[in-house]
């Protein structure tokens, strides 16, 4: 058996895609639902300013952070692939919600992965530092890119990544598939 290196985006891929709604909608009085997410960026779907998405992130990030809720099956999926292979959590969040992030990940009883709050969605140059064989992710944008750049990706289906079909782009629905996809590239 191969170990790999694995790279595992937190929100929309561990996190459930649409955990965030309620903060969103309340916040901005809008009524949108999962069906409605036909793109990646919250400020296009909530039609309204990158800084308005700002304040309302620095206003309602920590809380969001700590509340989301993980995807069935991926708690204990993630400890597998953890004691098995080289595991890190690569989030585009940025790195004031670093300590955020890393109580979300013991309140929830992930692996204690190492964590890289890039504050950006370019995640290609993380994923070459860390010789990455297989990128998790569900934002359509960096799926492209990381693909376009050797890396393997398995991509979490949303209503917003819909449109994405290319080479080293694997579709996943579930972290059964995510599992059994990455036994077969370690070779078990």
């Amino acid at each position: 058996m191969k170990r790999l290196n694995i790279c595992v985006d937190i929100d929309g891929t561990i996190t459930d895609p649409y955990c965030y709604l309620e903060y969103f909608n309340n916040y901005f009085d809008k009524k949108i639902k999962p069906t409605d997410f036909s793109h990646h960026r919250l400020d296009i779907v909530y039609e309204v300013t990158r800084d308005e998405m700002t304040k309302f992130y620095m206003e309602e990030g920590r809380r969001m952070h700590l509340e989301a809720t993980v995807q069935p099956d991926a708690r204990d999926i993630l400890w597998e692939m953890y004691k098995t292979h080289n595991m890190y959590f690569v989030t585009a969040r940025y790195k004031e919600m670093e300590s955020t992030t890393l109580e979300w990940i013991q309140l929830n009883q992930l692996p204690p992965a190492r964590l890289y709050s890039l504050g950006s969605h370019y995640k290609v140059d993380a994923a070459k530092e860390l010789c990455c064989d297989v990128f998790l992710e569900d934002n359509p944008e960096n799926a492209q890119q990381l693909a376009e750049n050797g890396i393997n990706v398995l991509l979490v289906d949303t209503n917003y990544n819909k449109e994405l079909s290319m080479n080293k782009v694997t579709r996943v629905h579930s972290w059964n598939e995510i599992k059994g996809l990455v036994d077969m590239m370690a070779g078990q």
